[in-house]
């Protein structure tokens, strides 16, 4: 009977990726920053801000060195912007104790900042061809239905039972390509809805595909509400098209991003442009909402044009005055990046 491993290996020869471009060379580097871009986020949307990132910062003491605002710019728009702070800090301990490189030693590895388990697992497998699982969300679809488990994979006694699956199942060559098999078959074919059982190298021996439990497993994350919140935005534009923005704090979404002013209402909003600016009138924009993964930011942005600074602004690092080439350089949060671009 073949095994999984060797019919997963099988069709990665002729079927699996590789031609990517964190494949070419595939160092400690390279792997370590596709795997952090690649939480939550496809492939195909992915490869254009690898290119861009190693472009910019093409070694980890580049981008231990590279001051956080171009961190942000070059990872604006993929989200969840604690990965490239946490990305930027692993680098800079790596300088400081590792000699400049990604430790090949398990547990160092795993507890630099955003990493752990099984990002440390693809990192050691793929660069150094060691025998390390992972468990990312392709892997654990593909084992959930494989196995036939059931439960919320992010429950702890769950993933707990696919870590040890997720290791009895790993060969001990090939550690690479069959790291990179499992990724892509969760990514192409065990896909979350209509996966291509037909096309499968493991469907002879998987449980879901025997037992028409495909649509079943993974087990769904249980229900929860997602609550709205509501927010104005400020754009106050002077007379040369430069635009007030403001570095947000080190705390909540977006922290540390440049962004608009913001205010709860819009006679707070006023109030604030008349803080920031010398001004005349608002024009109302269209609102927008941002979904979050907690909760979702309902917009309602205001336009004040032909704004006067305030001569206190220059004093203020939190605030500066940007034309659009000055916002190329920053890292803006995505939807606040395209209303300015839409204006």
């Amino acid at each position: 009977m073949t095994s999984f491993a060797d019919a997963l290996l099988a069709w990665f020869d002729d079927h699996g990726r590789k031609d990517l471009p964190w494949q070419h060379p595939r160092d400690a580097y390279r792997v370590w920053l596709s795997e952090v871009m690649l939480q939550q986020t496809q492939v195909v949307t992915v490869i254009p801000y690898f290119q861009r990132f190693v472009s910019a910062l093409p070694t980890l003491r580049d981008l231990a060195a590279a001051d956080e605002d171009t961190v942000l710019a070059l990872w604006a728009g993929l989200g969840y912007y604690r990965r490239a702070r946490f990305l930027q800090r692993a680098a800079q301990i790596c300088v400081e104790k590792h000699g400049g490189e990604l430790p090949r030693d398990f547990d160092a590895l795993a507890d630099l900042p955003g990493i752990g388990r099984s990002t440390a697992g693809a990192i050691l497998a793929q660069a150094h061809g060691l025998r390390f699982p992972i468990l990312d969300g392709n892997v654990k679809r593909v084992l959930t239905r494989y196995l036939g488990i059931h439960g919320f994979p992010g429950q702890s006694a769950v993933e707990k039972v696919l870590w040890q699956h997720a290791d009895a199942l790993m060969p001990a060559g090939r550690t690479a390509d069959y790291t990179q098999a499992i990724m892509d078959l969760g990514a192409t074919l065990c896909v979350r809805t209509r996966p291509q059982c037909d096309a499968c190298p493991l469907a002879g021996s998987c449980v879901a595909k025997r037992d028409d439990l495909t649509a079943q497993l993974p087990t769904a994350k249980p229900a929860k509400r997602i609550p709205t919140r509501d927010t104005v935005m400020l754009i106050l534009r002077d007379t040369k098209g430069r635009v007030l923005l403001e570095r947000r704090g080190p705390q909540g979404v977006w922290s540390g991003l440049w962004s608009l002013p913001e205010a709860s209402d819009h006679d707070a909003a006023w109030r604030a442009a008349q803080s920031l600016a010398t001004i005349d009138d608002a024009q109302p924009l269209p609102a927008f909402t941002h979904v979050f993964s907690h909760y979702r930011l309902q917009v309602e942005p205001l336009l004040f044009d032909a704004a006067t600074a305030h001569l206190r602004i220059a004093d203020n690092p939190a605030l500066r005055w940007c034309d659009a080439s000055d916002r190329a350089a920053l890292g803006l949060p995505a939807p606040v990046r395209s209303l300015l671009q839409d204006i």
